[in-house]
This record gives structure tokens, C-alpha cells and sequence, in this order.
């Protein structure tokens, strides 16, 4: 790919309603009746009046949030989005795992497409020539420009951006990994064990500035940034990627303050009863510090309400810096001309069911936090349609009133957004590649529909199925039980079936 040369920058049933304000401005009626797809090379259009896009990536982030029921958890400014726009409740990623969780996201394509299934494998390096979300609101006039962990890689994306990317954190690269911002917090990430890269796996970092980590530090730049575009005239299209919660659990001790580990509730440890073993996450991530057990299925009490309170922590730290950054806007005057879209890449395990991590295709680990927040949309609402990751490229698009590519394989969610009462698609899909032991590498194609999680395990050469699995959330809401063999559920299987056939392409709202 050629390189680029850019300027640099400056240091499901009824949705639960909440309270309406006033709604449906004309871009909204314009946006629905747009057409769903065009040709990627068209001409930019007038981008003068075109609302700006915040985009907001937070890692590992799970919908356990205030806003999402989980008053256990300070949240109050992603609590403040929602209430401004609308909340999913049932979004899922297309892979758990951040990679390849990304890749579908930015390019609206499954992973089917992207061939990307792993952290480890950059979108250009199976699609070239895709035209990536950012990319297409370049080509239509927008500034790009991204801050943090916006795709997985730390190179990024030059051809998505205007202006030029930067690494995940300003600090020593070699030593701090990314992951943090100054000396005195690079010290989590030194080997302190053989074959370990990695310091503790919690870290109460004390009297310290958000700034002082790498968050915190991209959210100042952010704000500096939204000041900056203010006095603009072109829009901006600016990606904002918190690491955080993340591994490792390190934060500011302010925002570990804020939880009292007694009260801290251990989700249950039960067993999916006859689960496919090696569809469960090993978490291995977790095991590479030095502070957790290698050789146990199940952590200590006392282990896991460290770690829980550590992830809580890390989700309160990052929800400060999400406040920074509305708070910028609003105090530029540019909130009310500004589409926000927030979303974890994958969810993720804190002890449930006795796992950690994400790296499956169960409820837990596929199911994200994603909020929408427009103007021209009805603020204070939720909304149990389903949604997916490749749905947010279009919906930005039509947000914005810019053509969908044709290459996307995602629906434009708009029709929820201006309803959220609505149905939504029929299925949300996600997948992940395993082991099978005395088999080989398989493909685990699942699909949530309003009342079942059914998956396939496919051999990854030919196609043989060769387990299935069916959760029954109508009757068992904690999803405990695969009864894909019970009688009862025979006459569900074709139609579930069929849908997971559909993988390749989704099936419409």
C-alpha cells in the first residue's frame, strides 16, 4: 500500500422508553430514504453543513454499566450518553477478539470477508483495497483523524486518515508496550518473571493524574483536538480508542476508591451442562501475569474480587475520560452538530462461569456496550433489536446523509433509531475459530436471535459439522444449558439452521 503523506497534529420485544425530547428533524426523514448502497468513488459531496462523527472505541468493555442496569458500576458519563441518544441492548461483535472485532467494524465486512480472525492479522493485509469507515468520510470531505487504539495494530490505517496517525501512547514504545505513559506505570509491563512479559495483572496506581496513563493522556489530546476543529470549517470525523479496562487492571487510585472490594459479588461459577468443551475461553491472556496461577480452571475468592475490582476501576477511569471529551464538545459549541457512537470492541469475562477474557462465541464475551447519539435523533431511549458490529458503518453513513458503500454487509440501523420500539433483524452473528482436539481447527458460526444462541462447529477444511449448541434464554436467562438434543427444540432447529447459513452475509433488518 502506498504511503501516504498527512499533516501532523499539535502536541428485542418493546425497547424500554425512557423521557423524549424533541425528535425527528428533517435530516432524519432524509437519512431513512437515502439509498442503502452506492458506488465507493463517488464524487465528495458538500460537506459544509455535514454533522461531525465522534467515534468512541473502548477495549474489553463489557455492557456492564449503569446504564445498562448495573448500578454497582460509577459510570455517569457514558450514563449521560445514553441518556442523549439511544442504547442497545442486544449489539454483538462479529469475533471476540479485538483485531479481528475491529476489522468487521471499520470495514463493514464479516469476517468471512476480512479473513481476519486473530489479533495478530491487519485488515490491509487480507483486504488492500477495502474502503475502510474512516476512509469513506475522507473521501467525502471529513478531517480524520484518530487518537489511541482505534484498529487493533499500532500502526493503524495511514490511508483512513487526513491527518497523521499516532501511536497508541506517547511514551517509550519498547518498554511501555502501548499501554502506558510514564516511567513510574511502566513498570507493569517489565518482565519480572521468565517468559513473562508482563508486570501484575492489578495495579492500584495511587496519587497519580488520569494523564499520567495513556488513556488519560489521549483524552487530553482529544479535547485539544475538539477545540481545535471548532474554528474549522470542514466536518470532523475523529476516533477516540480508550485501552482501557483492558489488561492490565492499573488506574488512578481515585477511581479504585470508588468500589468497596467486601461488596464486590462474585458472578456464579457454574458449568454450561453439555457445553462443547473446547468452545470455552482457556484465558490464557490472563495467565500471562505473573500474579495469577497458570495450572487451575478456577481462581480464589480472594484473586477474583481483586481482578473485579481492578476491571471496575479501569471501566471508571475510562468513563471520566469519555466525559472529557462530551464536555469539550459542548463547551465548543459543536455538540449539537456532532453524531457520537461509543462501543467496546468484545465483551468479556470477570469470573463467570469461572472464566476470564473473551475469545468465544457465548453471550458474555460476544454482547457490547453501543450507544448512538445524534441531534436529529430522540434522546433517552433503549432498544432491544438486534444489532451488529457491521451495522455501524452504515448507520454513519445515512447519520450523516452520505451513500452506503456497496461493498458493506451490514444494515443501516436507522429504521431502530428513529423507532426503537421496533424489531430488528432476525440474527446477529458472530464466530470463532478453536481447536478441536483429535479434529483440527474449527469454525464456531453463531447466531443470537431474540430468544436462542445457536452455534455450529464446522471443520475449517470441508465444511463437516461437527457439534452443535443451543441456549434457550426464554427458559434459562443465565444460558446454563445446551439442549440442542433435547426433544422439545427439534422444531426449532431448521429455522436456526437455516439463518446460520446465512453467515456470509447477515440477513436484513
Amino acid at each position: 500500500m502506498p504511503s501516504e503523506q498527512h499533516p501532523t497534529l499539535s502536541g428485542f420485544a418493546n425497547a424500554t422508553h425512557r423521557t423524549p425530547r424533541l425528535l425527528t428533524l428533517l435530516l432524519i426523514c432524509v437519512a431513512i430514504h437515502w439509498p442503502q448502497h452506492a458506488e465507493a468513488d463517488e464524487k465528495p459531496s458538500d460537506s459544509s453543513q455535514r454533522l461531525n462523527v465522534l467515534m468512541i472505541a473502548v477495549d474489553d468493555l463489557r455492557p456492564e454499566l449503569a446504564c445498562y442496569g448495573a448500578t454497582h458500576i460509577h459510570s455517569p458519563n457514558i450514563d449521560r450518553l445514553a441518556k442523549s441518544g439511544i442504547q442497545f441492548n442486544h449489539a454483538y461483535c462479529q469475533v471476540a477478539v479485538c483485531g479481528a472485532s475491529r476489522a468487521s467494524l471499520l470495514s463493514g465486512c464479516r469476517p468471512e470477508t476480512t479473513d481476519c480472525w486473530d489479533f495478530k492479522t491487519p485488515l490491509r493485509s487480507k483486504m488492500p483495497d477495502v474502503l475502510t469507515l474512516p476512509q469513506h468520510f475522507k473521501n467525502n470531505g471529513y478531517e480524520t483523524c484518530f487518537l489511541g487504539k482505534v484498529y487493533h495494530h499500532r500502526t493503524d490505517d495511514a490511508s483512513s486518515w487526513t491527518l497523521r496517525a499516532d501511536r497508541w501512547a506517547p511514551a517509550d514504545p519498547k518498554k511501555g508496550k502501548g499501554y502506558v505513559a510514564t516511567p513510574m506505570n511502566k513498570r507493569v509491563q517489565h518482565p519480572t518473571i521468565k517468559n513473562l512479559k508482563h508486570g501484575p495483572a492489578t495495579e492500584n496506581g495511587g496519587d497519580v493524574p488520569d494523564d499520567a496513563y495513556t488513556d488519560g493522556h489521549n483524552a487530553q489530546r482529544a479535547v485539544k483536538l475538539i477545540e481545535r476543529f471548532a474554528d474549522h470549517d470542514k466536518p470532523f470525523f475523529l476516533a477516540v480508542g480508550f485501552v482501557k479496562p483492558h489488561l492490565p487492571f492499573n488506574a488512578p487510585g481515585k477511581y479504585w476508591d470508588l468500589y468497596d472490594r467486601d461488596q464486590i459479588q462474585i458472578p456464579p461459577r457454574v458449568d454450561i451442562v453439555d457445553s462443547v468443551p473446547y468452545g470455552r475461553s482457556t484465558w490464557g491472556e490472563l495467565k500471562n501475569y505473573p500474579d495469577i496461577p497458570r495450572n487451575v480452571d478456577t481462581l480464589d475468592d480472594e484473586t477474583t474480587k481483586r481482578l473485579i475490582h481492578g476491571y471496575y476501576a479501569a471501566v471508571s477511569y475510562t468513563d471520566a475520560q469519555v466525559g472529557k471529551l462530551m464536555d469539550a464538545l459542548e463547551q465548543t459549541g459543536q455538540r449539537d452538530n456532532t453524531v457520537i457512537v461509543l462501543w467496546g470492541d468484545h465483551g468479556w469475562y470477570v469470573g463467570d462461569y469461572g472464566d476470564w477474557c473473551k475469545h468465544t462465541n457465548y453471550e458474555v464475551a460476544t454482547r457490547v456496550p453501543m450507544i448512538f447519539s445524534a441531534p436529529q435523533l430522540s434522546a433517552d431511549h433503549q432498544t432491544n433489536a438486534l444489532a451488529e458490529f457491521v451495522d455501524i458503518y452504515p448507520t454513519l453513513c445515512q447519520l450523516t446523509g452520505m451513500s452506503v458503500p456497496d461493498h458493506c454487509q451490514g444494515e443501516s440501523l436507522m429504521p431502530v433509531l428513529s423507532d426503537p420500539n421496533r424489531d430488528g433483524k432476525a440474527a446477529a452473528f458472530s464466530q470463532y475459530r478453536r481447536n478441536k482436539p483429535g479434529v483440527g481447527p474449527v469454525l464456531g458460526t453463531s447466531i443470537r436471535t431474540p430468544r436462542f444462541r445457536y452455534t455450529e462447529w464446522r471443520r475449517v477444511k470441508g465444511g463437516q459439522l461437527e457439534d452443535i449448541e443451543l441456549i434457550d434464554f426464554q427458559t434459562d436467562p443465565e444460558a446454563t444449558r445446551n439442549v440442542a438434543a433435547q426433544p422439545q427444540y427439534q422444531s426449532f432447529l431448521p429455522t436456526l439452521q437455516k439463518l446460520c447459513a446465512q453467515s456470509k452475509t447477515g440477513v436484513p433488518l
